[in-house]
């Protein structure tokens, strides 16, 4: 009884803080959910990692968009909150193993839509820096902790800076905004053509893959971009599906430090290959980062390669902390550049809010 009651209760506080206020659907559904001892045994047939009330709703909310739970997709069509949470309680008891089929298999996305677009905004300026210092003609992308693949199209999005420079595609249907603070502006500088795309993930999502991208859409809130002053997130994601989908990445399963080989392997000899993290490095212990730095620095054995990370600080071995504090709010934006045996790591800016607000530090 006492693990039915801790997942009660972390359902219950779901609902009541983290949707109230942002989606009607969610709150009631969730609060509902908490007050059903038939729904909680069947979440509880869920391995206890995948129980989590995001992925838990999300497999409904994929149920519903793929037409395998008819009463609630309506209910969410019509915003009905009342019969949205029966529906789920219903869909959850009848159709238990479906449900925990989809969240043993899948999770939300790390790279969301609305955060994801932010981090282009950081990887920008910093490729096309690491570019200029190797004075490289190309680029190969490789981005770690992919997820759906969005930061390897960062030459594609139309990215607009707070002090009125503009980046990357302006004629691009995904548009990012960031606001810049501090004296010194970011480079207007290009980045130059992009010749590859490898992404590395555990669990990679491809786009092009139907039921890929119907979970794209299940992790979205069903009501959500229709509150006020949201973003109208389905529309982003849409356009940001339609951009991967048009120059689809390769995909590469599996652990950083492992496939990481097979990943510069596929970048063009006369290319610069650029590995990028954004907030990818935090869930692996310090012996996996380290390794992963080792990684890069045997692949430099035979030609320049580039890092560029967004991680929080001390996070990123290897990249300055400029003396900021751990858990401090932002993050470091570092720019490590592997060369034969040197290695010049530096610390070229800070970021918040997941990239949408930055500060350029180093020198034009």
């Amino acid at each position: 009884m006492g693990k039915a009651r801790t997942l009660a209760e972390v359902y219950r506080q779901f609902g009541e803080v983290d949707a109230a206020g942002t989606s009607s659907l969610y709150e009631r559904v969730a609060v509902a959910l908490s007050e059903s001892d038939e729904a909680l045994r069947a979440i509880e047939a869920a391995p206890a990692r995948k129980r989590h009330p995001t992925l838990i709703l999300a497999a409904l909310h994929d149920l519903a968009l793929a037409g395998r739970a008819p009463a609630l997709a309506a209910a969410y069509a019509t915003a009905d909150g009342d019969a949205a949470a029966d529906a789920a309680i219903d869909t959850l008891s009848r159709m238990t193993d479906s449900v925990v089929a989809i969240a043993a298999r899948r999770r939300t996305p790390t790279n969301g839509s609305e955060n994801e677009n932010g981090r282009c905004a950081v990887l920008y300026p910093a490729i096309a820096e690491a570019a200029r210092r190797v004075g490289a003609h190309t680029v190969g992308l490789i981005d770690v902790g992919c997820s759906t693949g969005l930061n390897l199209q960062v030459d594609r999005v139309g990215i607009t800076y707070g002090d009125g420079l503009s980046l990357g595609d302006p004629s691009s249907p995904v548009r990012v905004s960031c606001s810049v603070v501090g004296d010194r502006p970011v480079p207007a500088r290009a980045m130059p053509e992009v010749v590859a795309r490898v992404g590395i993930d555990p669990d990679p999502v491809d786009v092009t893959d139907p039921d890929d991208a119907r979970w794209l859409r299940a992790c979205l809130w069903p009501d959500q971009p229709g509150q006020p002053g949201q973003p109208e997130r389905v529309a982003t994601l849409e356009a940001e599906i339609v951009l991967v989908a048009t120059a689809p990445p390769l995909l590469l399963r599996g652990d950083a430090v492992d496939v990481l080989p097979d990943a510069f392997a596929q970048v063009p000899a006369d290319a610069l290959p650029v590995v990028t993290t954004t907030w990818a490095l935090s869930r692996l212990p310090l012996e996996s980062r380290l390794r992963f730095l080792h990684r890069l620095d045997e692949a430099a054995a035979g030609r320049a390669v580039a890092w560029v990370s967004a991680e929080g600080v001390g996070v990123a071995p290897a990249i300055p902390t400029l003396g900021d504090r751990r858990a401090s709010g932002h993050s470091i934006i570092g720019l490590a550049v592997f060369d034969g045996a040197a290695l010049r790591a530096e610390a070229v800016g800070r970021c918040w809010s997941r990239g949408r607000m930055l500060t350029w530090l180093a020198d034009a």
